[in-house]
Formats: structure tokens, sequence, C-alpha cells
């Protein structure tokens, strides 16, 4: 398993980091909305749609609508509505869904789950290319806010996790575990910006730029934010599996699950980056 999961692990680098230092964000968009369109497939099956060719219509159909939108995406500046309604929606909306439990997830109708799962993925593409435009450092920092939340998170839970978080969901998660990753994320946001102080990346993270647009006490909310929101977004793949009786998402890649087994907590917190940076601040 280990040899499997190092193998997946390089084949990935090797196709991703020509993309991602590519001197256009192009080839990082395109890269990525294949990697969406797999985990489209992925959803369609784990939602009812069993029958291989219409699994298979499902990815493909997101990833004709991530290309399609390649140029028609607003510049992160003038898009806060379309990032702010995903944050609403994963807040209004996690928050149900979760409150029903795996039980729950089921008595939505198919078609509207399909839908939603499509949409959510969409959204969560296009903040990613979105934030490769912005810079490869705003990029990197965003996603080292769910690798730095889930790494916490984990040691913080094996060494001091008492209390379950979703028992029915994710046995292994507790609240101590969760605090851990809110705490790991702030400490991550302030050393990032230390470092930047002294260094030049040719962007700014997404930590320098709340701490610049909303100040120290509201780079502490947004840290805390995006660190609950990377919970939220591993719960939820996490229903959904439970829901279908799968273990991953699927075996694309082996030693590691599917696509949105490694993507399932970024699903929130992209576009929730973007929509902190766009806000104007109420004081």
């Amino acid at each position: 398993m280990l040899r499997q999961r190092v193998i997946t692990a390089l084949v990935l680098l090797a196709l991703l980091l020509p993309a991602l230092f590519a001197s256009s964000p192009l080839p990082f968009a395109l890269f990525s909305g294949v990697m969406i369109g797999a985990a489209g497939w992925e959803w369609a099956r784990l939602n009812g749609v069993t029958a291989p060719l219409p699994a298979m219509a499902s990815g493909a159909l997101l990833a004709a609508l991530c290309a399609a939108s390649l140029w028609q995406l607003p510049p992160v500046g003038q898009a806060g509505g379309l990032w702010g309604g995903g944050l609403a929606a994963w807040i209004v909306g996690g928050a149900l869904v979760l409150r029903a439990g795996p039980a729950g997830w089921p008595r939505w109708p198919q078609a509207l789950r399909w839908v939603l799962g499509l949409g959510l993925l969409w959204l969560a593409w296009a903040a990613l290319a979105q934030a490769r435009t912005i810079g490869i450092n705003f990029l990197l920092s965003v996603l080292c806010v769910v690798w730095m939340a889930d790494i916490a998170a984990y040691f913080c839970g094996r060494a001091f996790g008492r209390n379950k978080l979703a028992p029915t969901i994710s046995p292994g998660k507790s609240w101590e575990g969760v605090q851990g990753g809110v705490c790991g994320v702030v400490l991550l946001a302030v050393a990032w910006i230390a470092v930047e102080e002294q260094f030049n990346f040719g962007s700014a993270s997404v930590f320098l730029l709340l701490q610049q647009k909303h100040g120290w006490g509201g780079l502490l909310l947004a840290s805390l934010l995006l660190a609950a929101l990377s919970v939220v977004g591993d719960l939820f793949e996490s229903l959904v599996k439970r829901a279908a009786g799968a273990k991953d998402s699927s075996n694309l890649l082996p030693g590691h699950g599917g696509v949105l087994d490694r993507v399932d907590a970024l699903l929130p917190v992209l576009p929730a980056a973007l929509a902190l940076i766009s806000f104007n601040p109420f004081w």
C-alpha cells in the first residue's frame, strides 16, 4: 500500500508541478479541470448514477463546463458575489446536511444531489483557477490552510481527543482535533506573514491579504472560519460516502482512493478564501 501511495504521488507531482509553475495559468486550469471532471464522475456514482455511461457523461460534462468557463470568469475583485454566494451555501447548506446525517442525504431528490455536487465542484475549480491567476504563493497558502488543519487535527486528536465531533459520519474526528487544527492554521498564518516580510514571493499569500484588509483580528477570525470549513468539506464527503456505503470515492488514485477523497476539504475553502479577500471590512 505504501509503495502504491508513493508511486501515485510521484506521478501526480510529475503532472502537477509543470502545470503549476508554467508561465501561464492556462495549463494549471486545464489540468485541474480534468481532475475536477474525474471528481464529477465519482460524485455521480456516489449518488446513484451506477450505469457507466451516464456517470462518465457527468464527469465529461463538468470538465467541459470548466473548459468553457476559462475565458468567462470575471477578475477576482469583480466576483465577490460569486464567492460570497458559495461561502453562504457552504455555511448554511453544510450545517443542514451535516445535521441530517447520512440517513438524511438519500432523502434529497437524486437530480438535486447531482446538480448540487457538480455545481460545488465547478465553483471550487473556478476558485482554484482564479487563485492561480493571483499568484503561486497565494494558491499554495490556501492549499496549506487545508493541509495544516488536517495534519494538526490528526495529531491533536490522537493526543488529546476525547469528545467525538460527528460519530455517525466520521468516528475518528474529535472536537479537540478541530481545535488543534484551528490553532495550527493560526500559527501557519503568522509564520507565513513573517517569512513574507523577509522575502519576495511574487504575490501575496491569502494570510497577508487578509491581514492587510481586515487587520490582525480579522485574520484570526478568517483563519478560524477557513479551518472550520475544511472540516465541513471533509465531513460532507464522508457523509455522502457513508450514505452510499462506500469507503473511497473511487480507486482512480491507487493507494489514495479517489479525487474527491483528496480535494473534499478544499471544496469550501477555495471559494471562501476568495470571498474573504473580496469583502470590504465592516470596521
